[in-house]
């Protein structure tokens, strides 16, 4: 008889982010955490009746915990619900989803709070963990309760795409949120410049007569929160940095000892402004795609530890919300299902390599939020993503499991299959 709660995964290459490793050997699930990691050949000594799985010489990292998710619970949920979002992230070895509140309404009480933790506890595999707004209807004109929101479980305040205008505002928001000890996530941008923008400004932009944003708006508003936490100490942190002005002021802050970190998003490491070319909607996202000077600097601020973390910022929209003239399209993508493929472009061209990868996917987003998982060490929750790194496939879009299926990777070549995703152990996702 088989020990449902012992589970030994043998023959597989573990990556270790926090080592920095990849080496080759079998580690034990037991009760929902890794309690046993083996080097070279698998163990002779395990218990009758433990589930044996052999990896072939596939992959074993720790699960993706990816900050910035949108699910469209309440008020949109044709586009989003968390059941849906919940499978594509298992079949993308997402194992935690820090969600968004720019709902309908946004998640700016312990009310809508408590609705969207009790609908993701009933359908989603994986762990959610909700974000609160930042202030109230992410208006930018009141905060919100942060004391009673943190209690409720939010596990961060954003107001997402919103940029606080009112410098008064957040600095009063900062400064409450640092007394609560509260992450605050922010979205760099200076909204009078950005206002409108369907592209990057620059000669292609010119070409397809698109408007544009000057990548210094997104400098500019990086410098003014970098100003805040100087004067407030709060915790903060970029949800994406995509140009190449924004890293020095980054760079600044963190020798300056500020409790800052950043992220950027996987469309942004991979895909530049020429694939706007035809007027593709699906490559409409926010902040607009960049050049590819942009886009290798980011890869190489990543590399270096300057950025921290890789996320999909995952953004449903229906057909309708896209099949518009460029700039009149919604922004954004679906990415629980790609993200993993589309960061394995990068290990397959040299410039990340995995550990690296998942220490931006896995690690770091964890040690941000407070979580014990995105590490493979003793101790550790069993969540898992085993993937076969060389497995290519041409993506189908119809194929995704989210309900919304506005991908830029629709017909596109990819490398890398997740073959099983384990949340506490528990297998929640297993290729066919």
């Amino acid at each position: 008889m088989i020990d449902t709660g012992r589970t030994l995964i043998t023959n597989a290459n573990l990556i270790d982010p926090e080592a920095g490793t990849v080496t080759q050997g079998s580690l034990l699930i037991e009760e929902g955490h890794i309690t046993r990691i083996t080097p070279g050949a698998a163990p002779t000594d395990m218990p009758k009746g433990t589930r044996v799985i052999d990896a072939g010489g596939r992959h074993l990292a720790p699960g993706i915990v990816d900050i910035g998710v949108k699910v469209c619970e309440p008020g949109e949920r044709h586009k989003e619900s968390f059941r849906s979002a919940g499978l594509a992230a298992a079949a993308g070895g997402v194992t935690t989803m820090a969600t968004r509140p720019d709902t309908l309404p946004a998640i700016d009480s312990p009310e809508v709070l408590e609705f969207t933790r009790r609908r993701a506890n009933e359908a989603a595999p994986v762990n959610v963990l909700p974000m609160a707004a930042l202030t109230k209807g992410r208006a930018g004109k009141e905060m919100t309760e942060i004391g009673f929101l943190m209690d409720a479980g939010a596990v961060a305040f954003t107001d997402c795409d919103h940029v606080v205008q009112s410098t008064k505002v957040f600095a009063r928001a900062l400064t409450y949120a640092r007394a609560c000890g509260a992450l605050v996530i922010a979205h760099p941008q200076e909204p009078g410049l950005s206002a409108g923008a369907a592209a990057t400004s620059g000669k292609f932009a010119s070409l397809y007569g698109l408007p544009a944003v000057s990548p210094m708006a997104e400098r500019m508003g990086l410098d003014r929160d970098i100003a805040l936490l100087e004067m407030t100490g709060a915790r903060y942190h970029a949800d994406q940095i995509t140009t190449a002005r924004a890293l020095p002021a980054l760079q600044r802050a963190k020798r300056n000892g500020l409790d800052i970190t950043a992220g950027t998003s996987i469309h942004h490491l991979t895909l530049n402004e020429l694939d706007l070319a035809g007027y593709r909607t699906f490559f409409k996202v926010k902040p607009p795609l960049r050049c590819e000077e942009d886009r290798q600097a980011i890869i190489e601020a990543v590399r270096t530890g300057l950025i921290d973390t890789i996320s999909s910022m995952h953004t449903p929209q229906d057909e309708e919300s896209k099949r518009l003239p460029f700039e009149e399209a919604a922004s954004g993508a679906v990415a629980l299902e790609t993200l993993l493929p589309a960061a394995l472009r990068l290990y397959h061209s040299g410039d990340l390599d995995l550990p690296t990868l998942f220490r931006a996917l896995s690690l770091n987003p964890a040690k941000r939020l407070g979580l014990p998982s995105g590490r493979l060490s003793v101790g550790a929750p069993a969540d898992l993503v085993l993937f076969d790194a060389d497995k290519p496939f041409v993506l189908d879009r119809f194929k995704l499991r989210s309900k919304s299926k506005n991908t830029p990777f629709d017909g596109a070549r990819m490398q890398g299959r997740v073959m099983t995703t384990f949340v506490a152990g528990t297998p929640v996702y297993e290729a066919n």
